[in-house]
C-alpha cells in the first residue's frame, strides 16, 4: 500500500470490521493495531505535503516575461487621427 488513497481505504475498512460486534477480542485488537500504524504514516505523509506546500508557498514568483507597460498606447495614436 503506496498511496494515501490506499491507506484511507484499507483504514476504513478496519474501521467498518471493528464495529462488527460478532468480531472477536483478539481480531478486533488486530485490527485496531493495525488502523494505529496506517494513521501514524498517513500523518506522516501529510506532514510532508504540508512541508512541500510550505516550501512552494514561500518561493517568489518569477514572471516570465515582463509587464505590458503600455497597454492603451496605440489608442492615443488611434484616437487623434
Amino acid at each position: 500500500m503506496k498511496k494515501f488513497e490506499d491507506k484511507l481505504a484499507r483504514l476504513e475498512e478496519l474501521s467498518d470490521k471493528i464495529k462488527n460486534p460478532e468480531l472477536s477480542l483478539e481480531d478486533a485488537l488486530a485490527c485496531f493495531e493495525e488502523g494505529i500504524t496506517l494513521a501514524r504514516g498517513m500523518e506522516k505523509d501529510i506532514d510532508k505535503i504540508e512541508g512541500k506546500i510550505q516550501i512552494l508557498m514561500n518561493q517568489p514568483v518569477q514572471p516570465e516575461e515582463s509587464p505590458e507597460l503600455d497597454l492603451f498606447s496605440g489608442l492615443d495614436d488611434a484616437q487623434k487621427a
